[in-house]
């Protein structure tokens, strides 16, 4: 598969703090890539060094087969960037908007008109181009932002934190921009704080933490490098949590497990398998007279690997990276 984003050990210092660490990168064409990682991890720093607004310390950076330290303009040329803060004005309509930003990518006036409305049609918005931006709900305003980055039809677009603030809605809203987006061929590398926005849209993560990268895969491979699903156990009679947890373990055949007290006593059980683990463990507990009041078989969430990963639940975990 062509690659949209090449990066091999991409290194940046700011002074003596060193911001990105010797970072690979892959994205897929036509994929999205997603970018976690804590606060001060550098993501921002990324995405800046790959849309050309600042140049690397060392380490080879391609975006859409353009050395973006050698060619940034020509890198500039098959990008869009849409980032934290909205680029659109209040005060104008959205079509107008949108004949801006065409105008100063130096488009002719009908070409301008043309474009602007074939994106208000691509992100959802064709019925209501003559509204002022004042009166779009977060997620259309959103929308709005997105088709001001794809004016010139760019071949890879960078989200930096695209939903931050808004509601469920205006989130689905602009989930459903971005799907439509990748049908279409673009490739997207995405930074995000939501967990589950990368569950839903990435087809592979990229986890960074302290500048360097410190897991990669898709968000089914990082959940099952912590140990893959969980089944949870309420026990009716608190004092038969511990022999409850070991019947558990042995029968389910996990490496490790986790109590927490609640109505009754809960118990967390790591899983590798599916197939029959429920039956297998409750009749286990079954045949040792312990009273079961509820059994949940749940997947790991890409919010516990993360966790996990970054060491953020006081425990890290390494996965291949």
């Amino acid at each position: 598969m062509a690659r949209a984003i090449e990066v091999a050990g991409l290194t940046k210092r700011y002074g003596e703090k060193v911001v990105l660490d010797g970072v690979d990168l892959d994205v897929g064409s036509g994929t999205v890539c997603a970018l976690l990682g804590p606060n001060g991890a550098g993501k921002t720093t990324a995405v800046r060094i790959l849309t050309t607004l600042v140049r690397p310390d060392a380490g080879r950076v391609q975006v859409a087969g353009i050395d973006v330290v050698r060619h940034p303009r020509a890198v500039r040329r098959r990008i869009g960037l849409i980032g934290q803060q909205p680029a659109v004005d209040d005060v104008l309509a959205a079509r107008q908007n949108l004949v801006l930003f065409a105008r100063l990518h130096h488009l002719g006036r009908r070409d301008a008109g043309v474009r602007a409305d074939e994106l208000l049609e691509q992100v959802g918005l064709a019925d209501v181009g003559d509204k002022p931006v004042r009166e779009f709900s977060g997620g259309m305003r959103r929308r709005l932002d997105i088709a001001a980055g794809l004016v010139l039809a760019p071949e890879v677009l960078f989200l930096d934190e695209p939903t931050t603030g808004l509601d469920p809605a205006g989130r689905r809203d602009v989930w459903e921009a971005v799907r439509a987006l990748v049908a279409g061929g673009t490739s997207v590398l995405l930074t995000t704080q939501y967990l589950e926005e990368a569950e839903q849209l990435a087809d592979d993560v990229c986890v960074l933490d302290g500048g360097r990268v410190v897991a990669r895969g898709t968000p089914g491979e990082l959940t099952a490098a912590i140990g893959g699903d969980r089944l949870e156990l309420v026990v009716s009679d608190p004092g038969r949590a511990e022999e409850a947890a070991r019947l558990a373990e042995r029968a389910a055949a996990s490496a490790r497990v986790a109590t927490a007290t609640g109505p009754g006593e809960r118990v967390v059980v790591p899983v590798t398998r599916r197939h029959g683990v429920v039956g297998t463990v409750v009749r286990a507990l079954d045949e040792a007279g312990i009273a079961v009041d509820d059994v949940v078989l749940r997947p790991t969430t890409l919010d516990e690997a993360y966790l996990r990963i970054t060491g953020r639940d006081d425990e890290r975990t390494e996965v291949p990276a």
